[in-house]
């Protein structure tokens, strides 16, 4: 076995590979959780009383968006590793993001079908992105360091998404068919910001490796998918790796539901005003990004197995408060007779929600780092970002299709389902077993 002794890279390289977590949050907050998703099916379909049409589109929009991912992620990882070329896949996915994203101010309503397009192509390039960045993880740091930087990383997200937001809340006002000419520059905000916050990343982070041509006779796509072959043919030696990503199937399906659908359900089931969609906003934000921080650190005091544990049994505890939302403020009125409103008892939901949300995600980055070998770290997140899109595409799928029939509210109970079954097939994972055989590759 080869000792390979990863040193940790300088303070200027990991801030900036962290930057691209602080930047492409604005993405994800603004257009998937708190802002685009709201409008789209409240207001561009509009198809009222319960918006289960516009819930319906909403989910196959993404989906599709993640099968997109499933199917060339693998793939370019690997060409990736081949050709010392991780810098360039991440700029040409950021390039998409950004202006896919500025477009979104042209969906207005009756423009539905526009709508869906530019979130299929948005979100996959910001999608695949997000596996290109974590490949970077393996070569920032030695291995007891890459919980907290992978936490460091996840906690300045949830800033990023503070900063991003505040145009939002001081200048854009709320979402509304009477507010839409201010609301829907939300899309090229997100945009900019994305845009400009992300520079850091391209300035510091470095491409290591050997740059390699494959032969004539073998094209970029041949050699991806070949190298792929190789490593299926491998999955023995990676147990764990390819445990874990079961797993992440399962975790990541319930987590996708939730940043999809948290803020459609506090409009449609919570019916929550103006104020209290700000203050929730605010709250697992902060949250998040505590939760991210605290848990990268605790990381390498119980290890990123039990770590990823601990926040899947906060997630099953979010998800059933989130459910039982309606029913604990009636409960509460009747034992006291105090009248209790559900999006106040949302908001206190919505803080054990933040603490999981950028927990579990950082823990699962750092488990994936932990198990790739470094000349094959993108392709090894590529199968990682396979796991989460794939997770994506079946949970808003059945969200989406389960929802029509039960209504919104109960169909989030899937998501306690997702996060069992993800505990489940997580609970024999050996850490040091998929360590070691990570370093065997090298």
């Amino acid at each position: 076995m080869k000792t390979v002794v990863r040193k940790r890279a300088p303070k200027r390289e990991i801030f900036g590979w962290a930057m691209f977590d602080f930047a492409n949050q604005a993405y994800t907050l603004l257009i998937i959780t708190v802002v685009f998703g709201d409008l789209f099916t409240r207001v561009v379909v509009g198809d009222g009383p319960d918006y289960r049409l516009g819930n319906l589109l909403w989910s196959l929009s993404l989906a599709t968006s993640y099968l997109m991912v499933v199917l060339c992620a693998p793939v370019c990882g690997a060409i990736m590793d081949f050709t010392a070329a991780k810098k360039r896949f991440l700029f040409t996915s950021y390039l998409l993001t950004v202006i896919c994203t500025a477009l979104l101010y042209f969906v207005a309503p009756g423009y539905a079908a526009l709508g869906v397009l530019l979130i299929i192509l948005s979100n996959f390039g910001y999608s695949v992105g997000e596996a290109f960045i974590a490949s970077f993880l393996p070569q920032l740091g030695p291995p007891k360091d890459l919980g907290w930087i992978s936490g460091f990383g996840w906690a300045l997200g949830y800033v990023g998404g503070m900063v991003s937001a505040v145009f939002v809340l001081l200048l854009l006002g709320d979402v509304s068919a009477e507010n839409f000419d201010h609301i829907r520059w939300v899309g090229p905000w997100a945009a900019f910001f994305f845009l400009v916050a992300a520079v850091p990343t391209f300035v510091f982070l470095r491409e290591r490796g050997r740059r390699r041509v494959p032969p004539a006779n073998l094209g970029y796509w041949k050699l991806g998918l070949g190298r792929v072959r190789k490593t299926l043919r491998r999955v023995r030696t990676h147990r764990d790796l390819w445990r874990l990503l079961f797993s992440v199937f399962f975790s990541m399906s319930g987590i996708y539901v939730v940043i999809t659908f948290s803020f459609i359900y506090g409009s449609q089931v919570v019916g929550w005003d103006e104020s209290v969609r700000v203050i929730m906003f605010v709250i697992v934000q902060i949250t998040a990004a505590i939760g991210a921080a605290t848990f990268g650190l605790l990381q390498n005091r119980l290890g990123a197995h039990r770590t990823y544990h601990v926040t899947l049994g906060l997630w099953i505890a979010a998800v059933l408060a989130i459910f039982a939302t309606p029913a604990i403020a009636s409960g509460l009125r009747s034992l006291f007779g105090v009248e209790w409103e559900a999006q106040y008892i949302f908001l206190v939901v919505g803080c054990l929600a933040g603490l999981a949300l950028g927990s579990c995600q950082s823990a699962t980055r750092t488990l994936v780092g932990l198990f790739s070998p470094m000349n094959r770290a993108a392709e090894f997140f590529g199968f990682w970002g396979l796991a989460l899109k794939l997770a994506g595409a079946f949970s808003l799928l059945a969200l989406g299709l389960f929802q029509i029939i039960v209504g919104l509210q109960t169909a989030v109970l899937l998501c306690v389902l997702f996060f069992a079954l993800a505990l489940a097939i997580s609970w024999n994972i050996d850490e040091g077993r998929g360590r070691r055989a990570a370093g065997e590759e090298m």
